[in-house]
């Protein structure tokens, strides 16, 4: 049965090319080769390149484009010369066909995701959760460029140089922030060279004492005042014998411990004790109790046996413990001692913040050049704290960190499933705009993160967490354009209500209601029709509504007013508002572009606007609108889009009701091209969500999974928006069933080889 479908498949392929050749082409060569052909061609569309079927479908968007004017008869232009309307039928048929010609055997492929830079608000996240500190790079770094509606995406995330020196001076910043290096350790009461000593030994020329038999050498000083103390002593031994170099340490005359000396002149060692002071005059005294000398050994390593003495002091009184910052905590989790070495405990900290910053294990090789940089910092005379810095400094500006790198497929191979690290990066980047968490980076350590049902778990916890407001803030904010309702500044003159607290409670109005949707997890459909929305007093006042107090937002029904779902948000008719005037062109493209995937296709060139902006309409705007539509070129575009847009015709450009456009009373219908009507926003809802449902969903699912892969779609990636939408459908089209049908995606879950 397979090897029958695969040969059917294979003959439709073929009677598909020769059709290509034999029909296609020349009807293009004949109505479209004068404006799109050669390096010349209008609009940078060239259909002299496309040279077979196949390269029709792997350049789906182009051809749906051709599609979209075709069906309105914008192409050719009405100056050239027509196709009959049988031969127009026949290329949109074959050409729908061609685009939707998509095996998903045949043509599955995950795709190719580019190495992504971290956007600022990725960094500032991953900083805040990596480091502890809220470091906000907006005022500093350059913009991230836009790419498919979205700042995440990889193929435009350059990385340039100007950048690169901000990375540099945020990374001294940041640790400067994160981790304190003044004050930390006791003030010194007396620090002397061996060379200052007094008592026995001979000193050599480097200031070390040598003490080569039984004797002793030391200091005189003051306590301040009655406390603890520490003394701290360098020292290193000559071995000889079968004992080890012995040092007593003696307070005042009496002993108080004996050290035993394994140190070597090529890393002399540090010997501390700890204890209680009174205030006054004391002595301390470091001396040498077990010499050894045999001439006579074989050996001339082993004959003498003899304590070298570098320096001493004594540090203190020792105050109440210093709180230090939570990062400091965090970062510097251990401290050397007497039982941990300086070297030892640096090392397990560059690994922990290392392994976390570039979201998997670090090498070796990694630790080996960051702890160069530790021994640097050292030989500058910095303390254990500021040579930690200087290492997670250059941590701060590596590629592993600032990038999310994912290793291409072995060579000859297409394709390779995300190791779990990589997963759990992708998974955290997708939901969060942040760093995986402990308990990601614990399954990916263990490789259960696919493991039963632990990926579907992981998805829903985050999906709880409060850090999946990233979601709101970096996939709403620009799905839904609120970053560019931001920057809208509607006429003062004629909306004198408008300000900057109204404006701030517009968009949070759409961000607590899409919040909401994901929280509750309730149908993206809501999204189109909820009966209730998230609103203060003021925002209440401006729509007209009653019984709403104070500047806490609150749920509020909606039932029995002309509002509901994202169409009657103030942000969304804001933004697609002119600053003067609404515009149903804009309010209807928003709705095709952002909420069917319908995009209409660019205005022809020269087309004059409707109206300057700061003119009064001697009309209605209806009357304006279909004098502009009495342009041929004009009309074929504007009939879905104006229909769209005046059935919002009651929200004026700020979002409040009126029955009045000045003297004309509002007419909202709209009558779609395949005839379908409405008027008014609540007919509208009801319309989109009983005949373009799948449409809505559709779009959604494909946009998520653009900012979730941080690329474009292609046409291969139709069959895993197709999985995602049989789940969709058979979850109630809950916003959970939306985000694992994305994760547990083929292109989610996997990286193709780069694209020649």
């Amino acid at each position: 049965m397979m090897a029958a479908g695969i040969a059917a498949a294979q003959s439709d392929s073929k009677a598909t090319e020769r059709t290509f050749r034999e029909r296609i082409e020349p009807l293009i060569a004949k109505y479209c080769a004068d404006c799109h052909a050669g390096d010349t061609a209008e609009g940078g569309l060239s259909f002299d390149k496309f040279k077979s079927a196949r390269q029709v479908l792997v350049s789906r968007d182009t051809w749906l484009g051709v599609i979209a004017k075709l069906r309105v008869s914008a192409m050719p232009p009405k100056d050239s010369d027509q196709p009959t309307d049988a031969e127009r039928k026949f290329l949109l048929d074959w050409i729908d066909a061609a685009v939707n010609d998509i095996d998903c055997v045949r043509d599955a492929e995950p795709g190719h995701v580019t190495m992504r830079r971290l956007n600022r608000h990725e960094y500032r996240n991953t900083i805040r959760d990596l480091v502890g500190i809220d470091y906000e790079p907006t005022e500093e770094f350059p913009a991230d460029d836009i790419g498919y509606g979205f700042d995440n995406i990889g193929d435009v995330l350059s990385l340039p140089p100007i950048l690169m020196e901000k990375y540099l001076d945020a990374a001294e910043e940041i640790t400067d922030r994160a981790i304190v290096t003044r004050g930390l350790g006791l003030p010194v009461v007396v620090r002397k060279s061996a060379r200052e000593f007094s008592g026995d030994g001979s000193a050599q020329g480097d200031g070390d004492r040598v003490l080569a038999s039984h004797g002793a050498a030391g200091i005189d000083f003051t306590v301040p005042q009655t406390g603890g103390y520490e003394i701290v002593a360098t020292a290193f031994g000559q071995q000889a014998g079968d004992e080890t170099v012995k040092m007593s340490l003696r307070v005042d005359g009496k002993e108080v411990t004996v050290f035993e000396v394994e140190a070597t002149r090529d890393e002399p060692g540090t010997y501390k004790l700890q204890g209680r002071s009174t205030q006054g005059k004391h002595r301390v005294e470091l001396a040498f109790v077990n010499d050894y000398y045999n001439p006579k050994a074989s050996d001339p390593n082993d004959r003498d046996r003899n304590l070298i003495l570098a320096s001493l002091e004594v540090r203190g009184p020792r105050a109440a413990k210093r709180v230090l910052p939570a990062s400091h905590q965090r970062i510097l989790f251990v401290q050397p001692n007497d039982k941990l070495s300086r070297d030892d405990a640096a090392r397990k900290v560059i690994e922990r913040f290392t392994s976390r910053a570039f979201r998997r294990p670090a090498t070796s090789n990694e630790l080996d050049r960051l702890m160069q940089l530790v021994k640097v910092a050292e030989k500058a005379g910095d303390n254990f704290e500021a040579s930690i810095q200087l290492a997670l400094q250059a941590v701060l500006v590596s590629p592993h960190f600032l990038f999310r790198i994912e290793e291409n497929p072995d060579a000859g191979s297409l394709e390779r499933s995300l190791t779990d690290y990589e997963l759990a990066t992708r998974l955290s980047y997708f939901l969060w705009n942040s760093m995986p968490d402990d308990e990601l980076f614990r399954h990916a350590w263990q490789g259960t993160l696919r493991k039963d049902d632990n990926l579907d778990h992981q998805v829903r916890r985050m999906l709880g967490d409060a850090k999946a407001k990233a979601l709101v803030d970096g996939f709403a904010a620009q799905w839904l354009q609120l970053r560019k309702f931001d920057e809208m500044i509607p006429s003062e003159r004629h909306f004198p209500s408008f300000d900057d607290r109204l404006r701030a409670d517009m968009r949070r109005e759409t961000e607590l209601f899409f919040s909401y949707i994901v929280q509750k997890d309730r149908s993206v459909t809501d999204l189109l029709v909820a009966d209730y929305s998230f609103i203060n007093q003021r925002l209440a006042r401006h729509y007209g509504l009653p019984n709403v107090k104070g500047e806490r937002f609150q749920r509020v029904s909606l039932a029995g007013t002309p509002r509901g779902g994202l169409l009657t948000h103030g942000s969304i008719l804001t933004v697609t508002s002119n600053p003067t005037r609404t515009s149903p062109v804009k309010r209807g493209r928003w709705i095709l572009e952002n909420l069917l995937g319908e995009p209409p296709p660019p205005p022809p060139p020269n087309v004059p606007e409707l109206v300057d902006e700061g003119k009064e309409l001697t009309g209605t705007l209806r009357e304006q609108m279909e004098q502009h539509r009495e342009n041929p070129t004009c009309s074929v575009c504007h009939e879905t889009m104006d229909a769209l847009g005046f059935a919002l015709e009651n929200f004026d450009a700020v979002g409040a009701w009126r029955l009045f456009d000045g003297k004309h009373p509002v007419d909202a219908s709209g009558q779609l091209p395949d005839g379908g009507s409405f008027n008014g926003p609540a007919e509208l809802a009801t319309y989109l969500r009983g005949n373009m449902q799948d449409k809505f969903v559709h779009c959604m699912a494909e946009k998520l999974l653009t900012y979730a892969l941080g690329r474009g779609l292609e046409f291969y990636d139709q069959c895993a928006v197709d999985k995602i939408l049989v789940e969709l459908s058979q979850n109630e089209y809950r916003f959970s069933s939306l985000v694992l049908g994305v994760v547990r995606s083929e292109p989610f879950q996997h990286q193709g080889a780069k694209a020649e």
